[in-house]
């Protein structure tokens, strides 16, 4: 009887989570930065997404199939249960996505509090960022050739 039930549920965990495109990004052939391009997406392309690697998702899209950056992408309403969705349909959901429709931050990982209060300064290193500056005219040179305007700002109290 168990199996029975359990080759009974099988395809609901296959079915394929629809999502949006929530800025133009690319389609890539392999879930990596520097993989090749096999499409542009616009913004608010609908797709299907299958799988998930890492920060990746692998989609289906009408440009084809590839991998898109993950945080590119909306899932549904976030919290939210889908119209007609019954507590049963919301934990295959769970079981197919991996997700429970709680919001999900990202961070960096790696440096604590203690290590923040005693970092120390490396004037070697701050000597090699300093050659990246903008001189105020090469600044200015650049905003007139992209034909952008000063706005001054308010400062933050």
């Amino acid at each position: 009887m168990r199996l029975l039930c359990l080759l009974l549920l099988c395809p609901l965990l296959a079915i394929a989570e629809p999502a949006t495109v929530i800025r133009a990004t690319e389609l890539k052939k392999e879930p990596a930065a520097d993989a090749a391009t096999l499409a542009e997406l616009p913004e608010n392309a609908s797709l299907e997404a299958l799988e998930r690697k890492g920060g990746w998702t692998r989609v289906k899209s009408a440009s084809g199939e590839g991998w898109v950056r993950m945080l590119a992408l909306r899932f549904g309403a976030a919290g939210a249960a889908k119209q007609g969705d019954s507590g049963v349909a919301q934990l295959f959901n769970a079981a197919r996505t991996g997700s429970s429709g709680t919001q999900v931050t990202t961070g960096v990982r790696g440096l604590d509090e203690a290590m923040l209060a005693n970092a120390q300064p490396n004037k070697a290193e701050l000597e090699k960022m300093s050659q990246f500056a903008a001189t105020p005219d090469a600044a200015a040179g650049f905003a007139a050739k992209g034909k952008l305007a000063a706005h001054p700002v308010e400062e933050v109290k």
